[in-house]
């Protein structure tokens, strides 16, 4: 039986020394300051068995959230309830929408831009995408962006 993970949101000034220094030292090594996590924990006063015990398991708050977010452009006809029902979609296949951006309908189509937060989506992207071409008024849709 596999454990559930839980994630919490703690302030880094109540973190252990060893947390923060194993923090500094993944910084060191992703920006290419330093080479080698050798490196990394000697510039930090940390043991490399302290590292490897921690590495895996300490995310920036902001990357974890970034992983999940997919920005989507579509052109939508211009007809009363149609928006509403990508909103709909959106909501009951697990996304959940932070941004969305619209331009005024020319010729009787706009451009929808939707930033989507990904991270509880009961269905791969591919087919979200697929099925949100479905939905009437929605024309073409493409992803333009993944963090």
């Amino acid at each position: 039986m596999k454990r559930e993970e839980k994630f919490y949101l703690i302030r880094s000034d109540i973190l252990p020394e060893s947390i923060v220094k194993t923090i500094e030292a993944k910084k060191m090594l992703e920006s290419g300051e330093v080479d080698t996590v050798n490196e990394a924990v000697d510039r930090v006063g940390l043991s490399r068995s302290a590292f490897y015990k921690y590495k895996d398991g300490i995310f920036p708050f902001n990357a974890m959230m970034s992983e999940k977010i997919m920005t989507i452009t579509f052109s939508l006809e211009h007809m009363s309830g149609y928006l509403s029902k990508v909103l709909t979609y959106v909501a009951e296949q697990g996304g959940n929408v932070l941004t969305i951006n619209q331009t005024i309908p020319l010729q009787g189509i706009a451009t929808i831009s939707m930033s989507v937060d990904m991270a509880n989506l009961r269905v791969s992207s591919t087919e979200f995408l697929d099925s949100l071409q479905e939905i009437p008024g929605v024309r073409k849709a493409m992803i333009v962006g993944r963090g």
